[in-house]
């Protein structure tokens, strides 16, 4: 079983043991859900949302880097004329993790010096929200991006290794998978473009 599955069974059931304690032990109306979003901070979900779109676009593209990187040296050592060609894929994995720091760029100028006092409002939480779920969105798309380039620059390199002509074939599918993070990116400033400023 993989890490990420036992990870997932553990917090699952330990939910479940939470809540069936609580609701025993008649405190069962404090396991809400929806009091837990709304006591959170706005600014918290805001730097969350930051925060994870940086760290998802950079895994997407440390992984791809590797993924592509691993192929390239491999296949140079049959063809070492393909180092220099092939390292536009690892180009089109860096520009994934650029992607997500543009929209961190663009939502961090949304966090501002804020009042205690008038803070927990609808147009606050609204903005913590859409940073938050734009952030998790840019980065996952990101994070997929980076993998799919990762995987079609292994199979160019490999391909070129082979033969020549295919590199362009190849290539052209690349650049397909690396729009996936342009639209990611299109995705997260619509979604935060509606949210206005803290302050």
């Amino acid at each position: 079983m993989s890490l990420f599955s036992t990870s997932l069974w553990t917090t699952t059931v330990m939910s479940i043991i939470v809540g069936l304690y609580m609701l025993f032990h008649n405190s069962g109306e404090s396991f809400d859900f929806g009091s837990f979003l709304l006591d959170t901070s706005p600014y918290t979900w805001g730097l969350l949302g930051i925060a994870s779109c940086v760290a998802f676009g950079i895994i997407g593209a440390a992984w791809g880097i590797f993924i592509c990187g691993t192929s390239i040296l491999g296949g140079a050592v049959k063809a070492p004329r393909i180092k220099t060609k092939n390292l536009i894929s690892i180009i089109f994995c860096e520009v994934v993790a650029i992607y997500s720091l543009i929209i961190a760029i663009v939502f961090s100028a949304k966090i501002n010096d804020i009042n205690p006092a008038g803070f927990y409002t609808k147009s606050h939480y609204y903005t913590g929200f859409a940073l938050f779920w734009g952030g998790i969105t840019v980065g996952l798309c990101n994070l997929i991006c980076g993998v799919c380039v990762g995987i079609t620059g292994s199979s160019a390199a490999l391909a070129d290794a082979q033969d020549a002509s295919l590199f362009v074939k190849v290539l052209v599918v690349e650049i397909f998978g690396s729009v996936l993070g342009l639209f990611g990116l299109i995705v997260g400033l619509l979604i935060g473009g509606k949210a206005s400023d803290f302050s």
